[in-house]
């Protein structure tokens, strides 16, 4: 019975690795392909060499003997395939930390405490526990993704896949099947957008992951395509998506070399003003809206962000600090 692909290539990689000499291409078929005619073995065999090159899998092909021109064989050199030692200095291994708790989505929490998991067992000093002490126990940003397809959207960006998917314009809108080559997903105004190129209108385009119509969407091959070098997901995203709706505007104070994700959507910035402890290392920043985003956004970087006004805003987050004062009472 044939091996499943995930597992002949992990086979074929282990032995390639551990061979000193090349090895010969009937050996390969003879240990991991041998249930298989002449035809699929070659069709099998050109596909997981291309699959481990993909990979990044740095796989040599040369002549197990140098005097005789005998068939050719393969191998991996670990010196080649290896990783560098990894150094991180305290304040990045803390920021590592952090990511483990960033996300709220199963996916992404799952992939950056699985990358901890492989670092520390390297020998890496992370903090694994979130780096509450390294960052002086602040309350730490979240980035909720509660779209059913996000998980969908961001594997089809990693693995280059187009993908179709039926699309409601507006609130009251005929959903339209929609294909599109995906280059990334940003978060703008508080919103999730994935960001590509629409084949049916030939054009970058954004679409809104609240306004995907049902769970599922469809991938097709993978590494179908490649996005355009440099592209800046964020840029096309404030480009082309809709502006946030028009609100009172929110006027906050922010601690210098803190609240990124508020200075990137802020329409004025004014640097160096007093701040509540009468020091100077306070930046005005201006918000063209007020709604219950900014109240998360303001929530999730502690002290460092106090609200100006409106004074609605300001309600909504003390409200809220007391519920989470009453919770841990």
């Amino acid at each position: 019975m044939p091996l499943p692909k995930s597992e002949r290539l992990l086979k074929l990689l282990i032995m390639l690795l551990v061979q000193r000499h090349y090895v010969p291409k009937e050996r390969i078929r003879e240990v991991l392909y041998a249930d298989s005619t002449d035809e699929a073995f070659e069709r099998m065999f050109e596909r997981d060499k291309e699959e481990l090159r993909s990979l990044g899998v740095p796989l040599e092909v040369g002549q197990r003997d140098p005097l005789f021109d005998d068939e050719p064989g393969y191998r991996v050199q670990p010196g080649e395939f290896a990783l560098p030692d990894l150094v991180l200095e305290p304040d990045e291994a803390a920021v590592l930390g952090v990511a483990t708790k960033v996300w709220e989505s199963a996916r992404m929490a799952d992939a950056t405490r699985e990358g901890l998991r492989k670092l520390a067992a390297a020998g890496v000093p992370v903090d694994l526990l979130g780096g509450d002490e390294a960052l002086g126990g602040v309350a730490q940003p979240r980035l909720a993704s509660v779209e059913p397809t996000f998980d969908q959207f961001f594997a089809a960006v990693q693995e280059r896949r187009d993908v179709r998917f039926d699309y409601r314009g507006s609130k009251d809108a005929t959903p339209v099947r929609r294909h599109l080559q995906p280059w990334g997903i940003a978060r703008y105004a508080g919103r999730w957008y994935v960001v590509g190129f629409d084949l049916d209108r030939d054009a970058e385009r954004v679409f809104r992951l609240s306004r995907v119509v049902g769970d599922e969407i469809t991938a097709g091959e993978r590494d179908s395509y490649e996005p355009p070098e440099g592209v800046d997901i964020g840029e096309v995203a404030r480009r082309l998506a809709p502006p946030p709706p028009a609100g009172e505007q929110a006027v906050l104070l922010v601690r210098r070399g803190s609240g990124f994700a508020l200075r990137r959507d802020a329409a004025e910035v004014e640097i160096g003003v007093d701040g509540p402890d009468d020091a100077s290392d306070w930046d005005r920043v201006v918000l063209d809206r007020s709604d219950t985003t900014v109240a998360e956004l303001v929530l999730s970087h502690g002290p460092d962000v106090v609200v100006l006004s409106p004074s609605s805003l300001r309600d909504t987050v003390v409200a809220r600090l007391r519920r989470l004062v009453e919770v841990g009472a």
